[in-house]
């Protein structure tokens, strides 16, 4: 299988999607979302969808939309229209929901736990699948890891004005990953007191004062 995951910049970018029913609407949102340019043909559009800025169009003008478009999206439930649209579309980047492996990108089930963004693809085996994978994942994760995210970012940037070598910064970010007294204040939803403990360590590394 030659997929392989990656996140694009949607902003600005020109969607058309095929279809508005459930799963067009879906897509219509998470695009409308990425602050693409989103077009609707092929069905009504919900109020909603046209208020946050999704445009209909007739689908006697597909293919005039289809050339307009930078990624097409096949989502109607109308086998005759989404073979269509896919035909017309295959130079394009395409997403088939009917058939997610006929086109060449897929929108996987993703979801945000604070600042991380996490999707699930299950090379089209399983939809249902994927969204039990996903409560799992919730689950999963505590509030005191979405913490250590924004503790990292943190001691990123303060170790990147200081210390040049990558390798020798990751070791710190371990070594603040796991120290006891943060993981603790993180755990006591603490961000604030975990980040002077941070100063405080690397202020110290070494041996030495690096003026945090």
């Amino acid at each position: 299988m030659g997929w392989t995951s990656l996140f694009l910049n949607m902003e600005k970018k020109k969607v058309l999607i095929v279809g508005s029913g459930e799963v067009g609407q879906r897509r219509a949102l998470k695009f409308l979302d990425a602050h693409s340019k989103v077009i609707i043909t092929g069905g009504t559009v919900p109020e909603k969808l046209l208020k946050l800025g999704a445009i209909e169009k007739p689908v006697n003008e597909i293919e005039k939309w289809i050339k307009w478009a930078d990624l097409v999206v096949v989502a109607s439930g109308d086998n005759e229209l989404n073979n269509k649209a896919a035909l017309l579309g295959k130079d394009k980047l395409l997403n088939r929901a009917d058939y997610p492996l006929e086109g060449n990108v897929i929108v996987p089930t993703s979801f945000f736990l604070g600042d991380a963004q996490i999707s699930i693809f299950t090379g089209g085996k399983s939809p249902l699948m994927a969204r039990i994978l996903r409560k799992k994942i919730q689950e999963a994760i505590k509030d005191e890891d979405l913490l250590q995210i924004e503790l990292q970012h943190y001691a990123r940037q303060l170790l990147k004005d200081k210390i040049s070598d990558q390798k020798k910064r990751r070791i710190h970010l371990y070594q603040i990953l796991n120290n006891p007294d943060i993981i603790k204040l993180l755990n006591e939803g603490k961000l604030k007191e975990a980040k002077s403990q941070v100063r405080e360590y690397l202020t110290k590394i070494n041996g030495t004062t690096h003026g945090f």
